[in-house]
């Protein structure tokens, strides 16, 4: 089976080509894939499949050829992955599916998604959603936080720079199952002076539902900064997040977010589909 890896800021990502839609993905087999002793390992899996050949796309195929069909890193599916669109569009450019230059609609479980290809790769993300105060608990501390929808749900926790640096996420935080019947990724950030350019910062990490804490979630920053732009009284921004593996640029304004930032295809391969087969049964 053929396979492609890339990255978006260290949120790294297994492509599987797969235009007609054939491949017989289940839950178990892209955990495998994602294991990253056993398998190829990555925060989550690709598959660059045609609008037309998938379910979840065919009434948005009319519109946009290529259909997102992003699985987290434990099997289960997600709504919008901001690092992973501008990966999957990436691959799509190498491997000359799509023009390097200009703009081309991509389709993803939370809508059609504007791509602008570049040195980095601009996605016109779905408006961020504020809406109502929670908590996550880690470790036994307590952290209010801001309920946020990006087409998938997250919770911003505001924290100083030493507790940033302090947390221990190697288990996911623990939220209010009412609020986020489908988990939630949870964002803990922290305030730091604008570059230039920028009319806010923020440093984040994030604990991401089906995947742990991982080097980077575009969605996730589209959250921050979302946030960011509201306690600060302001209807459009610039918002820097630095995340554990690099820089995005999100700007916001009431009717558009557009998130930016690098995007590599590092590898190329094949892998034995046999062997991950055989190993799927573990994450049943």
């Amino acid at each position: 089976m053929r396979f492609a890896k890339g990255h978006g800021t260290g949120n790294d990502f297994v492509i599987l080509p797969d235009p007609e839609g054939t491949l017989p993905l289940t839950p178990a087999f892209v955990a495998a894939l994602c294991d990253r002793r056993r398998g190829i390992g990555a925060d989550g899996v690709l598959r660059v499949v045609r609008s037309a050949a998938h379910p979840d796309a065919e009434a948005s195929s009319a519109g946009a050829e290529w259909f997102m069909d992003y699985w987290n890193a434990d099997g289960s599916q997600s709504e919008m992955c901001g690092n992973g669109v501008r990966v999957y569009a990436r691959y799509l450019a190498e491997a000359g599916l799509v023009a390097p230059e200009g703009t081309f609609d991509l389709v993803t479980r939370a809508g059609v998604v504007p791509v602008t290809m570049g040195e980095e790769i601009s996605a016109g993300m779905p408006v961020p959603r504020v809406y109502v105060q929670s908590e996550a608990v880690t470790n036994g501390a307590g952290f209010g936080g801001t309920a946020v929808d990006v087409g998938n749900p997250h919770l911003v926790c505001a924290v100083d720079e030493p507790t940033l640096e302090g947390l221990d996420l190697s288990r996911a935080p623990v939220i209010d199952p009412l609020i986020f019947p489908a988990g939630v990724n949870v964002e803990f950030a922290a305030v730091g002076p604008a570059p230039a350019g920028a009319d806010l910062y923020r440093r984040m990490r994030v604990y991401e539902r089906g995947s742990g804490e991982t080097q980077s979630c575009g969605s996730g920053a589209c959250a921050v900064a979302a946030v960011a732009v509201h306690h600060a009284g302001l209807e459009t921004g610039t918002v820097i997040v630095d995340v554990l593996g690099g820089r995005l640029t999100v700007t916001l304004s009431p009717a558009e977010c557009r998130l930016q930032g690098p995007a590599v295809i590092v590898a190329h391969g094949d892998v034995d589909a046999q062997a991950i087969r055989q190993l799927a049964p573990t994450y049943s």
